[in-house]
């Protein structure tokens, strides 16, 4: 009996045991719900939040015959006046006055060679002018003198109070002492010529910019050696930098034989730079160089910008679109290709395109037709009409009814 009691009493249910646990799931219970409503929250705040995105106009899009380009090539930007500035004697660079985009004027010293023995020359030179004058000066002296002499005996001679052999020998004294004049006088513009030289040996010691320019290279530095003329060793220079006129940038191109009858010189052109693809340049044929290169088949021409620019720059590589030259009363008139977009703004579903226009700061995605391509942009026919607005870049998120706004 006492056993069955035991039984019952282990089988019995203690609640002060179990009221701990019941405690906790209103909490959890608590927490879920708190987490859901903030989910939601979450949810309602960002479909109320508009989507920033680049929003433009549509415009329509036309191609003008009398715009289009009838030949397109490539070239590069040269320069036609480019100069490796050098000297015309060899020695020792001692100064260099420039560095590379430094714009230097006409005449404006770029470097100073070595030019000791230069000046030691031209002080001894001028030593010897100095000299020859003061000769000068000496025998002007003596003529002076002589040629009292040669007239007092002269008007002796006329009343017979000398022989004429004393005459004879202060006149001989007189035209020696003239012809030593002449010698020394002679002298002296010799030396001034010989000063000159060295005056100006001394001067080509002194490198100058020929014109105008920007330096594109610097080739030499103070304590190399520079020469004229290539000493073949690779230890003497040749040049002290590189000087390019700007001003006198044009574009080389080379167009293949069969196609040069649709050239000519005059014609406009539109050059559009690798490095800025959506700059289009006006520019023309300048000459067109009357010769064909036989390995590569093609005529070398000339195209001038018309508006020069810094951005512009020597050996940049260049495509030239030669544009129709045929008079504007046989052009053809403009014709639509529709509405150009760029194709980020175009979202490809199977088939199907689709453009997000916005209205209201509301993006609506719209079915649209297109009509061709153009490089990185669509042409569209149906579908979008002129002056809607449209999203430019269509990020994946967005769907049709998102807000939006213009970054």
């Amino acid at each position: 009996m006492n056993n069955k009691s035991e039984l019952l009493s282990q089988l019995r249910i203690d609640r002060d045991a179990n009221s701990p646990g019941r405690a906790v799931w209103p909490w959890i219970a608590g927490g879920i719900i708190a987490l859901l409503l903030l989910i939601g929250g979450y949810r309602v705040l960002s479909d109320s939040t508009p989507m920033p995105v680049k929003i433009q106009m549509a415009r329509m899009a036309t191609v003008d015959s009398s715009s289009a380009s009838v030949l397109d090539a490539t070239g590069y930007v040269v320069a036609r006046r480019q100069a490796n500035v050098s000297s015309k004697v060899t020695g020792r660079v001692v100064e260099v006055l420039i560095e590379e985009g430094m714009a230097v004027e006409k005449n404006q010293i770029v470097a100073r060679l070595e030019d000791i023995n230069a000046k030691k020359s031209f002080d001894v030179t001028k030593a010897e002018l100095d000299a020859a004058k003061a000769q000068v000066a000496e025998v002007r002296a003596h003529m002076v003198e002589a040629k009292l002499n040669y007239d007092r005996n002269n008007t002796l001679l006329q009343k017979q109070l000398v022989s004429q052999a004393s005459f004879d020998i202060i006149k001989a004294n007189y035209d020696s002492l003239r012809a030593q004049l002449n010698n020394r006088e002679e002298l002296v513009n010799v030396n001034e010529k010989l000063l000159a030289q060295q005056k100006q040996n001394l001067d080509d010691y002194i490198l100058r910019a020929p014109f105008a320019g920007v330096v594109i290279a610097k080739t030499s530095q103070p304590g190399e050696m520079i020469s004229p003329i290539s000493a073949g060793s690779g230890f003497t220079r040749t040049g002290i930098c590189t000087l390019v006129d700007m001003t006198s940038l044009e574009i080389e191109v080379d167009v293949n034989e069969s196609y040069i009858q649709r050239v000519h010189a005059g014609q406009l052109a539109e050059a559009v730079l690798e490095a800025y693809p959506e700059w289009k340049i006006p520019a023309k044929v300048a000459a067109i160089i009357p010769t064909a290169d036989r390995q590569k088949a093609t005529v070398k021409v000339r195209v001038a910008f018309q508006n020069l620019d810094p951005r512009i720059l020597p050996d940049m590589g260049v495509k030239v679109s030669f544009l129709n030259p045929e008079p504007v009363e046989k052009q053809k008139p403009k014709e639509p290709l529709g509405i150009r977009v760029p194709t980020t703004a175009v979202r490809s579903v199977e088939e199907n395109k689709y453009v997000f226009v916005v209205k209201d700061g509301v993006a609506q995605q719209r079915k649209v037709k297109l009509n061709a391509s153009y490089g990185s942009d669509v042409y569209i026919s149906e579908g979008l009409s002129a002056g809607e607005d449209f999203v430019v870049d269509v990020k994946p998120e967005m769907k049709n009814g998102t807000k939006v706004i213009q970054e």
